[in-house]
């Protein structure tokens, strides 16, 4: 697929983490796919811009939420916390955020949602592991095991009401690699509207899970099992990959963040 708008437009996107890393980009990047866009989060906003509406909302609180997804057409599902943190604040955005968000989509009828899932779902597998879709879920925290149930909710919601979902296993979308094990998990913005743009006009998109990652030369996932998507990246870690090396040197072989596909991940914590 092309990066050309398609048409013709939904009426309404529902955005939420709209003020987060990732949120700030997508919130001009969806703009084109729609007539509206709803932007949310806990965090301040600022003022609508063209084609806005902002709508500040806690994820842990249901009411809100479900008034939320009221005349929406499609959801980008970034919001929540986005790092690892201690449980009881996982369990308040994350897990409880986002069975709100599904309870109202099916309150309201929506029928198509983007999850922002995350590759700490499966960072207990090892590095020199190449994986696909359908593997085994090895969560590397908490925010991964939060991501993990998010998954398997938005299965049940497909197979109960038949809200279709794309998980999108999220690797490192940052303008670029910050280290050597981002050289393998890297996706550039372009990227990663690009993708959820294949998400959003799949014409059946069922339950999908598919690894956010650009066109890197090296990589811990296989995307086959997310190929009805037509998601084709553009860009590549591979520009960056001489400056990243200069400046990070490689970790000890025995070194837990790059046994691991996780990373730095499957060392922090506990939270005590």
């Amino acid at each position: 697929m092309s990066e050309s708008t398609p048409s013709p437009k939904l009426n309404r996107i529902l955005l939420t983490g709209a003020a987060g890393g990732l949120g700030v980009e997508l919130r001009q990047r969806l703009k084109p796919f729609c007539n509206a866009l709803r932007v949310s989060d806990i965090a301040a906003l600022g003022a609508a811009g063209a084609q806005e509406e902002v709508v500040p909302c806690d994820l842990a609180n249901k009411e809100a939420v479900i008034e939320l997804l009221r005349d929406v057409d499609a959801v980008v599902h970034m919001g929540g916390i986005s790092t690892e943190h201690p449980f009881e604040q996982i369990l308040e955005a994350n897990i409880k955020g986002v069975f709100h968000l599904y309870e109202g989509a099916r309150i309201h009828g929506v029928q198509r949602v983007v999850f922002a899932s995350s590759n700490h779902v499966i960072g207990f597998h090892k590095q020199d592991e190449t994986l696909d879709v359908d593997c085994a879920r090895r969560p590397d925290g908490y925010y991964g095991l939060s991501k993990s149930f998010g998954e398997d909710l938005s299965r049940f919601y497909f197979d109960r009401y038949r809200i279709e979902t794309a998980c999108i296993r999220i690797g490192s979308s940052f303008p670029e690699p910050k280290d050597r094990r981002m050289l393998k998990t890297w996706m550039s913005y372009r990227d990663l509207a690009e993708l959820i743009r294949c998400c959003l006009y799949a014409p059946k998109l069922g339950h999908s899970i598919v690894y956010g990652m650009s066109a890197n030369s090296e990589v811990f996932w296989d995307n086959a099992g997310a190929a009805h998507l037509g998601f084709k990246a553009q860009d590549t870690s591979e520009v960056f990959r001489e400056a990243v090396e200069a400046r990070a040197p490689a970790l000890p072989v025995t070194d837990l963040a790059r046994v691991y596909q996780g990373g730095a991940f499957v060392k922090m914590g506990p939270f005590e």
